[in-house]
């Protein structure tokens, strides 16, 4: 909570901060008010703004790169404090900052787990691990703390019958995630969870065995979303819709699309970008793994961790309410989810 605390102080400092991006003076009736949005990227891979640009469908409104994530509570809290205009995280995470009330509001679904796309925890093959009472005094390999891959975690262990005693002996320890398959094949770490390319290539190399997915505890869903701030969206509507829009067309676009044209565009755009990124790594890219057509978001998939944050102890009972949290108003395949 020390992280979310700093980033509202920064809110509050920056008080009046106006809505960010290359303004466009008083726009025309159904032209974007802003054409500029900054955002932070991941090396390597291709977000679905920069799809959505790079298909047209962003139409007059540019991405201004601004660097790169280092994890989804980082991203949303640099949204937050008004440093780029859209970040995105694990909805868990969202809530906590809503919690702390900072001004955000969830408006699109964008990552999440399915059969293809999951995070799995992973020991060495010849590891004692099999059960979650294995993990007492064990050290676990997470991208960030108090965020998807420790929630799940968590689940997992209170699932398989340890006590809130027990389960904080499981020590989570933040790796960067380019790291952490070789921070368990080193012994630093005895489970590393990992996801997406970097689950693929360890796989590839095998030598590790599968302990549990997210999957396993939750099936198929929608993990994670993109917020805007509140003063964002009530200053700037048209951009809002536009861009929710064009973000939602790009998801839909991956997943009505074969792997092979999905991966032949991720390497296209990363050629194009000239920020000297290896491409290779996208050959392993899978699925979204978002659960609804065009990233609709379902209140289910907010609930399930408001009610874990709250027994945990994370959030205060009611200190959030989920209507207040996200909306579907614009995205265009919501009527379709309905």
């Amino acid at each position: 909570m020390i992280k979310v605390k700093r980033a509202l102080t920064a809110v509050l400092v920056a008080g009046g901060l106006a809505s960010c991006g290359q303004a466009t003076g008083a726009a025309a009736p159904g032209e974007p008010e802003v054409t500029e949005l900054r955002y932070q990227g991941s090396v390597g891979q291709v977000t679905f703004p920069e799809l959505a640009e790079d298909l047209g469908y962003l139409g007059p409104i540019k991405l201004k790169w601004i660097g790169n994530t280092v994890s989804g509570p980082q991203d949303i809290q640099a949204t937050a404090t008004g440093q780029t205009d859209f970040g995105g995280a694990f909805n868990g995470a969202i809530i906590k900052l809503a919690a702390a009330k900072a001004p955000i509001k969830a408006v699109i679904g964008y990552y999440g787990s399915d059969e293809d796309s999951y995070v799995g925890y992973f020991v060495p093959e010849d590891s004692p691990i099999r059960s979650p009472r294995d993990l007492i005094g064990k050290k676990v390999g997470v991208n960030t703390l108090g965020a998807h891959l420790e929630a799940a975690l968590k689940e997992w262990l209170k699932r398989g019958g340890l006590t809130p005693q027990e389960i904080e002996q499981v020590e989570p320890v933040v790796v960067p995630p380019v790291n952490t398959e070789q921070a368990l094949r080193q012994g630093h770490i005895d489970v590393a969870a990992l996801n997406g390319i970097l689950r693929e290539k360890a796989m590839d190399r095998g030598g590790l065995r599968t302990l549990f997915t997210d999957v396993d505890l939750f099936g198929p869903f929608t993990a994670g979303s993109i917020v805007l701030r509140e003063d964002f969206i009530a200053r700037n509507p048209t951009t809002t819709r536009k861009f929710v829009e064009a973000y939602a067309k790009a998801i839909a676009w991956t997943q009505t699309h074969s792997r092979e044209e999905v991966v032949a565009r991720f390497k296209q755009i990363i050629a194009k970008r000239g920020r000297n990124e290896d491409t290779t790594a996208v050959d392993y890219w899978k699925s979204s793994g978002v659960a609804n057509r065009g990233g609709v978001i379902a209140e289910r998939e907010f609930r399930i961790w408001q009610e874990w944050l709250e027994r945990e102890g994370e959030i205060r009972p009611g200190r959030v309410e989920l209507r207040d949290l996200y909306t579907n108003e614009y995205n265009p395949y919501a009527k379709e989810a309905s």
